[in-house]
């Protein structure tokens, strides 16, 4: 899947980070569930903002991994609301590396995640009209 990053992501990341060594094992690749932990804190951030406030991650849902995350990879995830319901926040998450060698672009994941707005109680609170 590589490419130039699509025109509609263009608007800028939701998350930028460099993958080091600490994220890899062995090998070099880096742990799936350093990369899923990324696009939840850049979900987050988006659903953040359209909740006014507090959420909770509750559902992460078609995790796709399409190639692998290397040491030194500049790693862009860009998140777009999908969906809003009364409480909760539906985000899809595609993420992009930089290779670090060579600058190409590529996709290397997809996800949707599900975040509720929560309250100063800590319990679910309706997410404001726009």
């Amino acid at each position: 899947m590589s490419a130039t990053i699509p025109p509609e992501l263009n608007c800028g990341p939701a998350l930028r980070t460099i993958a080091m060594p600490k994220d890899a094992n062995p090998n070099g690749d880096i742990f799936g569930g350093w990369l899923l932990s990324q696009m939840d804190l850049a979900g987050g951030t988006v659903a953040v903002r359209r909740a006014g406030g507090r959420v909770a991650t509750v559902g992460v849902e078609a995790m796709t991994f399409h190639k692998p995350v290397y040491v030194g990879d500049e790693v862009c995830c860009f998140a777009t609301i999908e969906k809003v319901g009364r409480t909760s926040i539906r985000v899809r998450v595609d993420t992009w590396v930089q290779r670090y060698r060579t600058g190409e672009a590529v996709k290397v994941t997809e996800g949707v995640f599900t975040f509720v707005a929560i309250g100063e109680d800590r319990k679910p609170r309706e997410v404001p009209a726009e």
